[in-house]
């Protein structure tokens, strides 16, 4: 309990932090752009500052022992996605999406805040993979039968507002493989033929891995959605790696996804031009038509450079309708640089370690696999946004997590985060074990801050992360470290087992000695002569004794006696 306030405490402090330079960043915006400050920062700071403080307060409350870096770090993020859209307000006085996006995150904090109050065990959600699974593709058909926006049917329009329903479904999907992988890991993990260094697995259990291709291909084709069907199989496959430990089902990921990819970038008109664009980002200049989408942005990264060129002072208006969702990490690295680009991945790093610290503290499959899925969503999306607006892989449409405009990402965004939280404070929970109490993994220093492990932790920290699902095994075994309560009870155990030991090793040598006693009353002609096999007799049945007790001592009988051959 002497941890509870100062974990909370610390999480307060920058939560204050966050909310603090995203009202700076607000006001430099408004001082750059308009030379005076701007009339809405006290309303900004005031609106953010309540929402951190009643998602603060839920976890203070539901789950004081959950993670004090998650909840800060998602507040800096919402908090500078604000900043960007308001910025990007001023070129476009027409569209002001700053107070809707504002509104959508108080939707977002609403939703956090139920989910750490209501949902007190995360293994409640194991029992409705199923129900998940088939609201995930519901939810993923549905905007089929709406017409396409940009090119991509992944929009549903009711009455004046847009939800993108393939971001909730993602979540619904995430649980769903982590239920199912944590009941069939052990089948999934049996390989067939070695091809060089792969072990590729066997025709029986490539069924799960070829039916969700085959389900992401299809979202793919019937909705021109690259992102979402990239981010359906990429997180099915990661968690199978996880799962099982296997790199076959990572190269047989990458090669259907390869094929896929091929096939209907080459077949379907809207994927084949984003992938010319992607091929040829300086055809429209040549053409003269003038920069497209994608060269405006890399112009952007060019004319950053290291620090960029200040808040409120580039020029994102050139890059066309997405600059505030597809295209806001343009304008991030335009006007911060790559300084600034490099503090941004490190916060969404640390929210990826965050989550995945949480998975390594649990002991049921399910949690750790569940931990890992939340956590690589936003780092997939991470990386196949940054990699399509840098040109390093065809545009997707995804949403940068937190950055960009859009109601349905930012609120989904806030669910993982309160999943991941819920999780986090389930391993950090202090919980009996043995004759001790046994605080959470989560709250460990570095391997390397008590010496070399012994043997026998290492053992035990390799059972701990084979038991917690992991088949990826032992090299996240090392961060499983037992904490100094249960280093105590672990020798005093010792201590009494060996206590124990000497304890029968002496009362048997008792036996032994009233045993040899009773024989040399009954029978002194029998060793009469042989003094030395007496002597040999006597000084090896004590020490062997010692080493090896038996569990109970033989009766003292003459019969039963040790022979004086024995001694050679």
């Amino acid at each position: 309990m002497p941890l509870l306030p100062k974990r909370r405490g610390i999480e307060l402090a920058l939560l204050v932090g966050a909310v603090l330079i995203s009202v700076c960043g607000y006001v430099v915006v408004g001082l750059a752009r308009g030379h005076a400050l701007p009339g809405g920062a006290v309303r900004y700071g005031a609106g953010l500052g309540a929402l951190a403080l009643l998602a603060h307060l839920a976890v203070r409350f539901r789950a004081p022992y959950a993670d004090p870096l998650l909840l800060p770090t998602a507040v800096l993020l919402n908090g500078l996605g604000l900043v960007l859209i308001f910025r990007l307000d001023l070129e476009t006085p027409a569209d002001h999406a700053a107070p809707t996006q504002l509104m959508w995150s108080t939707v977002g904090v609403g939703l956090f805040i139920m989910v750490v109050v209501l949902l007190r065990d995360h293994r409640m959600l194991q029992r409705y993979a199923y129900v998940c699974a088939a609201l995930a593709l519901l939810l993923m058909a549905a905007p089929i039968l709406f017409p396409a926006i940009n090119g991509a049917k992944i929009w549903i329009r009711i009455a004046g507002f847009s939800i993108q329903p393939g971001e909730f479904a993602k979540v619904l999907i995430t649980v769903f493989f982590a239920a199912y992988l944590a009941a069939n890991r052990s089948a999934l993990a049996h390989t067939g033929r070695r091809m060089g260094r792969l072990r590729l697995p066997t025709g029986r259990v490539l069924g799960p891995i070829v039916a969700i291709w085959l389900i992401s291909v299809a979202v793919l084709v019937l909705e021109r959605d690259l992102g979402t069907s990239l981010l359906f199989f990429a997180i099915f496959v990661v968690l199978l790696y996880v799962a099982t430990g296997r790199t076959g089902w990572i190269a047989v990921g990458l090669v259907l996804a390869g094929v896929g990819a091929a096939a209907v970038g080459t077949l379907e008109p809207h994927v084949h031009s984003r992938v010319e664009d992607w091929q040829h980002p300086f055809a429209g200049i040549a053409a003269g038509r003038g920069p497209g989408q994608l060269a405006q942005s890399l112009f952007a990264f060019a004319a950053g450079g290291m620090l960029g060129t200040g808040l409120g002072q580039g020029h994102s208006s050139l890059i066309g309708f997405a600059m505030k969702s597809d295209f806001i990490l343009a304008t991030f690295g335009e006007e911060l640089g790559l300084a600034g680009l490099t503090a941004l991945f490190l916060l969404y790093a640390l929210l990826v370690a965050r989550g995945y610290r949480a998975a390594l503290g649990l002991r049921d499959p399910f949690g750790s696999l569940l931990a890992v899925g939340l956590a690589a969503l936003p780092a997939l999306q991470v990386f196949v946004i940054a990699g399509g607006v840098t040109g390093l892989i065809p545009l997707t449409g995804m949403a940068m997590p937190f950055l960009a405009q859009g109601g349905s990402s930012v609120v989904t965004n806030w669910i993982i985060i309160a999943l991941l939280l819920r999780i986090s404070d389930r391993a950090r929970t202090p919980r009996p074990e043995g004759n001790g109490i046994r605080v959470g993994n989560g709250t460990g220093g570095s391997a390397g801050s008590r010496g070399m492990a012994s043997p026998a932790r290492s053992q035990g920290a390799h059972t701990a992360g084979r038991d917690a699902g992991f088949g990826a095994g032992s090299w996240v075994a090392g961060f499983l470290k037992p904490t100094r309560s249960q280093d105590r009870t672990r020798s005093q155990d010792q201590m009494r087992s060996q206590g124990r030991t000497e304890l029968q090793a002496r009362t048997q040598a008792q036996a032994l000695t009233q045993a040899r006693g009773q024989t040399q009353a009954q029978g002194p002609t029998q060793s009469k002569g042989r003094p030395e096999a007496q002597a040999q007799t006597h000084s090896k049945a004590r020490p062997q004794a010692q080493d090896r007790p038996p569990a109970t001592p033989p009766p003292a009988a003459a019969d039963d006696a040790p022979s004086p051959e024995a001694g050679r």
